[in-house]
């Protein structure tokens, strides 16, 4: 089995490039399955409505449930205050199995991962070389799973990409996947230092050739059970613990998190304040 966890589908919500216009899968399809890819994990373009574009999405994922996942995008400044609602609708009505978002965006808040936490969500976020927070991130939220797409920095920062491997090595919930490393290196360094069980196979579909992506992978020569971690094993796992809530439930579960995520705050402002 071979799941591709990173690529985009749908109409994106501006013309100012390839990120925010339209992602034909026509194309990747057929090269995924001349790869040999199985199932793809798909999410929405860069939109100004990711209510309309999770929709959009949903609609592709039931018309062949067997070949697709999907996470819901979320905006972190436009969707605040909403992202619950919005993430229960991607989890109970269209089976969602994760959240992504993108710091071309804005920054990743409390309450997206205190919603991951709630329905036992992986975060997929694109930090766009902003490394440090991830350090927050695997601290304040240890029982959510994050994964930091391209290995921290699609454009190739050397510095960003071989700090990330050291939060991969020190922090249990810290994960990242191989969509359009070009520098195999590092790529290599990552695996040799984390394990294959922190890195996830992605393509950044359907821009990116799925093919070649794979190649990367199996340039790697892994033991065949380090492959089937990156290549399924690890998103399978990650997925595997989604909670779809409703009613007393979710109520219950969203008020536990809200007060964890209110009690980090606290001893958040206590540690920098100062007498």
């Amino acid at each position: 089995m071979i799941i591709d966890c990173h690529c985009h589908a749908g109409t994106g919500g501006g013309l100012t490039g390839p990120w925010d216009a339209a992602a034909s899968l026509g194309k990747y399809l057929r090269r995924a399955s001349l790869a040999g890819i199985n199932r793809t994990v798909l999410f929405s373009m860069i939109h100004s409505d990711y209510a309309m574009a999770n929709h959009e999405v949903a609609r592709i994922v039931a018309s062949r449930p067997d070949r697709f996942y999907a996470f819901a995008f979320v905006h972190p400044d436009r969707d605040r205050g909403h992202v619950l609602a919005m993430v229960r609708i991607a989890v109970e009505n269209y089976g969602f199995r994760g959240i992504k978002l993108h710091h071309h965006d804005g920054r990743i808040t409390r309450e997206i991962c205190q919603v991951a936490r709630i329905f036992s969500l992986p975060v997929m976020y694109d930090v766009m070389g902003e490394v440090s927070v991830v350090e927050l991130l695997a601290r304040e939220y240890p029982d959510v799973s994050f994964i930091i797409p391209h290995l921290g920095s699609f454009e190739d920062d050397w510095r960003s990409q071989l700090a990330l491997v050291d939060h991969l090595v020190r922090h249990p919930n810290i994960y990242t996947d191989t969509a359009g490393i070009r520098c195999f290196d590092l790529l290599q360094h990552a695996v040799h230092r984390a394990g294959a069980g922190k890195v996830l196979f992605g393509t950044d579909g359907p821009w990116l050739h799925p093919g070649v992506e794979l190649a990367k992978v199996r340039f790697l020569d892994l033991a065949q059970h380090e492959e089937r971690l990156i290549l399924s094993g690890n998103l399978l796992r990650l997925i595997a613990g989604v909670q779809p809530r409703s009613g007393p439930i979710a109520a219950a579960a969203s008020a536990a998190a809200w007060s964890r995520g209110g009690s980090n705050d606290r001893r958040a402002r206590n540690r920098f304040s100062t007498n």
